[in-house]
């Protein structure tokens, strides 16, 4: 393991050509790298890989900056992706007692950037019920404080405005928000379908998309997504038929695109992708040969639009690849990417 360093952030590179590629990250949860993907290209070989550190998890870009932040077992990577180096590792407020791998690894799991860039909100596990949302100040290089969340938080989003952030706390059936200013934080409570069972309830939240007024989408095993407003807390819910147990989920400007795990608890439907219309309410749904974990938005050069799903690394039934669904007419392909792609977020060059 490499000694963690708390070299600053990457800054503007005045010397990176303009461009408007498009690429693919995704943190490979069975190793200690990231890749970067070309989803147009096809040959495996043509896919990079940087060392960031043991296990990583979420991932977040700012793309003025050409920067990318992951969360790793062992601390938050910085990466400049002008160069395509990892800058630092920089270790946690609550550092993980034993480096690992696997769903209930400690260490960062979920993690956010702020929409100006400034800093990097990082949900730290060290054992099921001991969770902390850590603050990254960017422009230090360091971490500056925390805050207790609920039980492991695989998932963080921030305002549109920056003015709070939340951890989606799976294990607890919570959604935590926090001002990032005071790190007061606030726990709300989010299940549809009851906390029967507790932790070994199926009825869980996962993964959120924030929608553009600020409220927060939450599916939930495929049968409803509940619309969250952190700042009044109160939500409803918006009906889906995608009947299988939600993972990763994301936004394609009006569309809600969701990962159904398949058959698991009150849902007993197949793995598949759900297309859900926020403004109609319309769903489409595509199934899938194999789980997925997460999902994020893609569009190719010629401007066709693309879910892509991560293999995955949750209950260790993911496998080493993406697929790529093309959103109009569902047409499916893979790609070959070894590690167990965890989260897969799109980065265009500005």
């Amino acid at each position: 393991m490499q000694k963690p360093s708390t070299v600053a952030a990457p800054k503007p590179s005045a010397s990176h050509p303009a461009s408007n590629s498009s690429f693919l990250l995704a943190t490979l949860a069975h190793t200690d790298k990231i890749a970067r993907i070309d989803p147009s290209n096809e040959d495996p070989g043509a896919i990079e890989f940087i060392t960031v550190g043991a296990a990583p998890w979420g991932i977040g870009v700012h793309s003025p900056t050409h920067a990318a932040y992951v969360a790793t077992a062992e601390g938050l990577a910085v990466v400049d992706l002008a160069t395509f180096t990892r800058r630092s590792l920089v270790p946690y407020l609550h550092p993980a007692a034993e480096i690992s791998q696997g769903e209930y690894r400690p260490g960062g799991l979920g993690l956010a950037v702020a929409p100006d860039g400034s800093a990097v909100y990082v949900a730290v596990s060290l054992d099921t019920e001991t969770c902390f949302l850590e603050v990254f100040d960017v422009q230090r290089g360091v971490f500056t404080g925390s805050v207790r969340v609920g039980w492991r938080p695989f998932d963080v989003v921030v305002a549109p405005d920056g003015a709070w952030v939340a951890t989606i706390d799976h294990d607890s059936f919570t959604v935590t928000v926090v001002d990032p200013a005071s790190l007061r934080a606030t726990t709300h409570k989010i299940a549809p379908f009851g906390t029967e069972g507790g932790l070994a309830s199926w009825e869980k939240i996962h993964y959120a998309a924030v929608d553009a007024d600020g409220t927060i989408l939450l599916p939930v095993q495929g049968k409803v997504v509940v619309r969250f407003d952190p700042v009044t807390g109160k939500s409803n819910s918006i009906p889906s038929a995608a009947n299988s147990h939600a993972h990763g989920t994301a936004l394609a400007s009006r569309l809600l695109l969701t990962v159904g795990t398949g058959s698991f608890g009150n849902a007993d439907g197949v793995p598949n992708l759900s297309v859900l219309n926020l403004d109609t309410g319309d769903e489409r749904i595509a199934p899938l040969d194999v789980p997925h974990e997460t999902v994020t938005a893609w569009s190719d050069a010629a401007g066709t639009e693309w879910a892509v799903v991560a293999g995955g690394n949750t209950r260790n039934e993911g496998w080493d690849g993406l697929t790529l669904i093309r959103l109009d007419d569902f047409e499916q392909r893979t790609l070959d990417v070894p590690g167990y792609p965890q989260v897969v977020v799109t980065y265009t060059e500005p």
